[in-house]
Parts: structure tokens; C-alpha cells; sequence
């Protein structure tokens, strides 16, 4: 009877995204889509807050440049980064007929990008897409790296794929309709980012701190560059975050920031918010465990109060949180595990940390028993 045993190899494709910075970028939008892909037909996807604001001009850039665009709106928060609303995107892309040779254009923030992604990532199998980032969060942090994915009830990301976008165009000049609120949380990344990675961005944050709480555009626009610099740094290194890669110091806070989303129902707190609260934690146990000077650890949460961001959980319990730790798609393979850092711009390989300490943490920042 025949047999055979044999291995089929495939040469890697080298993936590659363009990034532009520049005021004013959003109106060159169809020509530089032109450089990176060969659409004439896109899907705009954006949501119900960004469309009214920035739809137009992106598709007229789009026209303007011979590629026709198909608007799409999904309703703007969280919860649209959902099984039901990428079915939705799949089906709007089958009515207006996006094929292979087509593309996707994601207008919006860190939920667009995620969900626009994934559904250019599972279309056909995979087709081109382009970040237009609208809020600071997404400018500095997720729309680079390629992590597309939606939410479970169970989790948050918990289905998802790297798909690196073709382009990354961030107009600084958008973020003057941001909210506030949004902004502060946007800087958390980028807090986030200095502290875990790059020294050099702390610093500045520090240095500028009253200027970016503020929203003074040339102070954004340095920190949005330098962020994003770190961000193609690391991610370059580590594309798809394997176990005990470069890319897991991105995570730092992202533990506890998660769970805390999905404890809340994602409802009533912003993923930056929570990723603040979430450094104030990994920060704990950084002292303890990895030996992080007290002197650090005290400009980190100085810092994080001086942008206006919350240190403090509110409205969540331990259990609740634990359970949410337990399904985050960063744990290990049967524990829950955390990026600490004995030193700023040097966060390491998660590590498993006893329940007992991180209850601790966790009530010492107003978790309720």
C-alpha cells in the first residue's frame, strides 16, 4: 500500500507597512494608497463618532486618486469588535464585491483598526489594508504592529491574526476633535512605551508632560514619531510576539488593563485607562519580584497622575479579575503571567507571580474583595 512522509516548505514573504506622520496627511490618502497597493476599489471602514467627522475627505482623497470607495460605519466603541460585527463587515464586502486585488482602509481608532484588520486578514484569505489612525491610542501604539482581532465575552483579542498594513498614514491634525478624555488615555501607550522600552520617550513625557495633558499638537506630534519608532523597533524583531520575544515587553500593564476592560464589560473605563491602572500593578510587582528601584517606580506613577490618568480600579472584584487574568490571551499555558521590570526601558519575559502577591497589588489599587 503507498506512503510517503514529507515536508512541504514555502518561502516567507517579507511583510512591510509604510508609516507617514504629517498634518495634513489624511488628504493624500488616495495617493499614497497608490503607492503601497494596486486597489481601484477599497472598502472605508470607520465608525458612527469618526465617519461624520473624517469619512468625506478620505473617500474624496480616495476618488480623487481613481479608487472608488465603498463606505462602511459600524457603531463606535468596544463592542463592535465582536463575532456579530465582523460577520456584518464580511457580508458588506461580498455586497459591494471586494476581491483580492481590492483592499480595506480602516478610518478610525484602536476598535477599527482591530476590527477592519481581522476582516481584511479572513476576507478571501487575506487583502491589502491601510491604517488611518484617528486617536492618539492608535496613532502611537496599535496601528503598527499588525495585531488585528475582536473580543469574546470570555476575553478580549481572543481571536484575531497578524496582518500588517500596507500603510500607516497619522495626521496629527485629527486629534484636534479628540476628546480630553481619549487623549489622556492615548498617552498611556505612549507612557507605556517609554517605560518597558525606551528610556528616551519616558523622559520626554516627563519633560512635556503638562504640554501633552494639555493637547499641545507639536508635543503629540513628537511623542506620536518617537512612539512609533520604538514600536517598528521591537515589532520588526518580533512580528507575530513569539514565547519569550522582544515584542512581550509591549504587554507591560497589559495583564491586569485587560482583565480590567473585561471585568467591567467594557463599559465605563478606556483601554488606556486601564492599561494605567494595569502599569500601577505590574509596577508593584516589579519592586518585588524584579528588584525595580523604588525611585523608578515612584516617577512612573508621578507621571501617570500628572496626565490626568487613573491609578485606581473602580467597581471591579478580585475574583472577577482573576478570571478575566485567567482567559487573557498572553497568560501561559496554565497560569497567569506578567511583564515586569527590574529597570526603566528594560520590561522582560512574563513571568508567573503567586496569587497571594498579586491579590495584594490588586487590593492595594481599590480592587474589592
Amino acid at each position: 500500500m503507498p506512503s510517503a512522509s514529507f515536508v512541504i516548505r514555502y518561502p516567507a514573504a517579507a511583510a512591510a507597512t509604510r508609516v507617514i506622520v504629517a498634518r495634513g496627511a489624511l488628504s493624500r490618502l488616495g495617493a499614497e494608497t497608490r503607492r503601497v497597493v494596486s486597489a481601484t476599489r477599497v472598502a472605508l471602514v470607520t465608525d458612527s463618532h469618526v465617519g461624520p467627522l473624517y469619512a468625506r475627505t478620505a473617500a474624496r482623497a480616495l476618488v480623487r486618486a481613481g479608487i472608488a470607495a465603498q463606505l462602511v460605519t459600524v457603531p463606535a466603541g468596544e463592542r463592535s469588535k465582536s463575532p456579530e460585527r465582523l460577520a456584518a463587515l464580511w457580508r458588506s464586502f461580498a455586497e459591494t464585491g471586494i476581491g483580492r486585488a481590492d483592499a480595506v482602509v480602516a478610518l478610525g481608532g484602536g476598535v477599527v483598526g482591530d476590527l477592519a484588520g481581522f476582516a481584511a486578514a479572513s476576507w478571501l484569505r487575506g487583502v491589502p489594508w491601510i491604517m488611518v489612525p484617528t486617536s492618539l491610542l492608535a496613532m502611537v501604539d496599535s496601528a503598527a504592529g499588525g495585531k488585528t482581532g475582536i473580543d469574546l465575552g470570555e476575553g478580549k483579542n481572543l481571536v484575531g491574526a497578524f496582518h500588517q498594513p500596507r500603510l500607516v498614514l497619522a495626521d496629527p491634525a485629527l486629534l484636534a476633535t479628540l476628546s480630553a478624555r481619549h487623549r489622556r488615555a492615548g498617552l498611556a501607550e505612549v507612557v507605556k512605551l517609554g517605560f518597558a522600552a525606551d528610556p528616551t520617550l519616558f523622559r520626554a513625557c516627563e519633560r512635556d508632560a503638562a504640554r501633552l495633558a494639555a493637547g499641545d499638537l507639536p508635543a503629540l506630534e513628537r511623542v506620536i514619531v518617537r512612539s512609533l519608532r520604538v514600536k517598528a523597533r521591537v515589532v520588526s524583531r518580533d512580528e507575530r510576539e513569539r514565547e519569550g520575544g522582544g515584542r512581550t515587553a509591549l504587554n507591560f500593564g497589559h495583564t491586569l488593563g485587560h482583565a480590567y476592560e473585561t471585568a467591567r464589560g467594557y463599559r465605563g473605563v478606556l483601554h488606556g485607562e486601564a492599561v494605567a491602572v494595569g502599569m500601577c500593578v505590574a509596577l508593584r510587582l516589579s519592586l518585588i519580584e524584579a528588584g525595580l528601584d523604588p525611585r523608578v517606580g515612584a516617577r512612573l506613577e508621578a507621571l501617570i497622575a500628572s496626565l490626568g490618568l487613573p491609578r485606581r480600579l473602580r467597581g471591579v472584584r478580585v475574583g472577577a479579575l482573576d478570571a478575566a487574568m485567567r482567559h487573557d490571551k498572553k497568560r501561559g499555558s496554565s497560569e497567569v503571567r506578567w511583564v515586569l521590570t527590574p529597570r526603566m526601558g528594560h520590561a522582560s519575559v512574563p513571568r508567573s507571580i503567586i496569587t497571594r502577591l498579586v491579590h495584594a497589588a490588586l487590593l492595594d489599587v481599590g480592587a474589592r474583595i
